[in-house]
Order: C-alpha cells, then structure tokens, then sequence
C-alpha cells in the first residue's frame, strides 16, 4: 500500500527522455505486481506460455526495459528481502484481500460480468517465487543488474540514492521518500494510456518527479516530521493511521505541534503504537551500504532461449526488440568513446 502523501507536496510532470542518462533503482516487487495486474487479457486472464505457466510479469519486465534501456535510462532492479516483523500485520491484510478478490473474480466469471472480472482479477494479484526468479534470470540476459535487499526494496533503493549509486529511485509509492530518497521518479513502469476497470475509462499516466528537497521546502518541515507526518496517515508498519486524519489534517498537526508524541488529540491513539520503532526504520533503514552495480552486454542467445524457446514468446517480437536493444548499446558506446 505505502504512504499515501495525496496532493500536499509538490510534483513535476516529465517525460522519460528528460531522465535519459540517470541511473534508477527501480522497486522491483513493486513493478512485478504491476506488469501481473495490468498485462492481461479482456476477462482478467494472465498471459501464458505453452505449459501454462504465467509470462505477465517477464512479458512487461521485458519490453518496459527495453523501452528505458533506449531511452538512455539505466536501471538497476531492487527485490525485497525479508519483511520486517512489524509489516506482518500489512502482509497479512493483503493476503486476505487477494483471497478474496480471487474468489469474487470467480464469481464474476461465472455470471458473464467481464468488467467486475477484469476489477477483481487485478485486485487479486499474487507474486510467487518462481515469478521473482524468472525475473532474475531475463535481467541477466539482458545485462542488468539486480539487488537483492535485506528486508524492504524501497528501502535499500532509497540508501543506493542517498549514496550516490543511482540518480533516483522509481516507485509508484512514496515510501523511498519517507526513508530518505533525495529524488522519486513516479509512473516508470506504467506510463503512457492505461484503463481503469474499476471505473471504465482510459486515463493518460505520466512520469513525475519528486524531490525530497522540495517536499520539505514546500511543507517548511523537517526529514524527521516528514516520517511523523507518514506515521499519522498510515504506513505498512502502522497501516491503520489515525481515524480521520488525512494528508492536509496530518501536516497541520505536525506544524503546530512539532512531532507525533506531542498531539494532544491523538495522545491516546499514538501511546498504542511503537512509533519510535517505525521512526527507526525509516530514518535508519534496513539496508545494504555501498553497493556495486554494473551494467553489462546483452546476451541474445539467452534471450531467445528464457523467452521464445522455454516461454514460447514471439520469435519476431523478441528478435525485433533485441535489435532495439543492440542500436542502444551501439550508442552508448559511441558515446563513451567521444570522451576519449
């Protein structure tokens, strides 16, 4: 779920070419759950190969790496580790809220309702382990690197940006912010028209860049209040928040009275949480200090073996978009050599 920071803090609309040339920590659980829940078919079917086996997820890693990789950006994909145990409560709830979304996209298959189908079949999104392998083994073949965290993804990739590893980290959630992330890219992973069966319309979804910087400039407050403010609206380790705050009512507790422990109105509320303990785990996250990642060549033969021969992708597809991916290289390196 993440924090939801909503519309109080400032954000820029940009193009993916503006980031050309940047170095991404992409969450990658975060972008798996994405490629499942929307790369799929009129009824909420996932995409499949030959055996059966779901392709959704190497599908969209595939081709939106593809897409960053000509664009100049150079991403570098951060897997969770082990939750930490406060989440527990969090995994939990989502474990039942697919539970019961699988069985209500039965049920709507059943009476002929593609709509409620294609809704709950998203709704109902489930990453296993072999799908996290299989996203290990495409990225190899195509010569990008990948972390595996100690605990959670966003965290290690805020700490890769903090230190200069990467230029930024992309996520749809805001929680790389909380835990320190000077830059946030948004929509990476799922820009450009994208409908929403929950609703039936088509909407345009467009990359934005938040600055942490600019966060707190724009809200005159401090890194430690921005983790408070998180904690009163509800985080993965607090998911409940406060009954009735919301992002604009959270700010203005912080600014009138400096930090969480401090509320009055909420002091009942907030003694039932260990907050210093989330507190911890944003300003002091679980996570890996200087990383090495690099970037490599492309190996085609692997490509075409992972995906056309075991996957039963496109031949012409996958050899069309290896091409793409060879005039990247070339330009990069002709790039390089310009500086020497």
């Amino acid at each position: 779920m993440g924090v939801d920071l909503g519309d109080i803090i400032p954000r820029e609309k940009i193009e993916l070419e503006d980031i050309s040339g940047w170095k991404l920590a992409i969450d990658a659980y975060n972008a798996l759950y994405q490629f499942l829940a929307i790369i799929r078919g009129a009824s909420g079917e996932h995409l499949r190969d030959s055996k059966g086996r779901v392709t959704s997820h190497i599908s969209g890693l595939f081709y939106r790496t593809v897409n960053l990789l000509e664009l100049g950006i150079k991403p570098v994909y951060v897997f969770d580790g082990k939750p930490p145990e406060m989440k527990r409560i969090e995994v939990e709830r989502r474990s039942a809220r697919r539970e019961a979304a699988a069985e209500e996209y039965r049920k709507a298959l059943q009476q002929g309702d593609l709509e409620q189908a294609r809704k709950f079949a998203e709704a109902s999104t489930a990453l296993r382990r072999d799908m996290v392998e299989d996203a290990k083994r495409l990225l190899d073949a195509m010569g990008v690197p990948w972390v595996d965290a100690p605990s959670e993804g966003e965290a290690q990739a805020a700490v890769m940006a903090i230190e200069g590893t990467v230029d930024a980290v992309g996520s749809q959630d805001h929680d790389s912010l909380i835990f320190g992330a000077p830059v946030l890219i948004r929509n990476v992973t799922i820009s450009g028209k994208r409908r929403l069966p929950s609703k039936g319309i088509v909407i345009d979804v467009q990359p934005e860049r938040i600055r942490l910087s600019d966060v707190l400039r724009s809200l005159e407050i401090t890194r430690e209040q921005l983790v408070d403010l998180a904690i009163l609206l509800g985080t993965d380790f607090n998911p409940d928040g406060f009954y009735g705050v919301g992002p604009a009512k959270a700010l203005r507790f912080i600014k009138k009275y400096g930090k969480l422990e401090n509320i009055v109105e909420l002091s009942e509320d907030i003694s039932k949480i260990d907050y210093n303990a989330i507190r911890n785990i944003f300003l002091n996250p679980p996570a890996k200090r200087n990383v090495s990642v690099s970037w490599g060549k492309m190996d085609p033969d692997k490509i075409l073996s992972f995906l056309v021969s075991e996957h039963t992708f496109s031949e012409e597809r996958v050899r069309a978009a290896i091409e793409r991916l060879s005039e990247a290289e070339r330009r990069q390196s002709e790039s390089l050599e310009k500086w020497f």
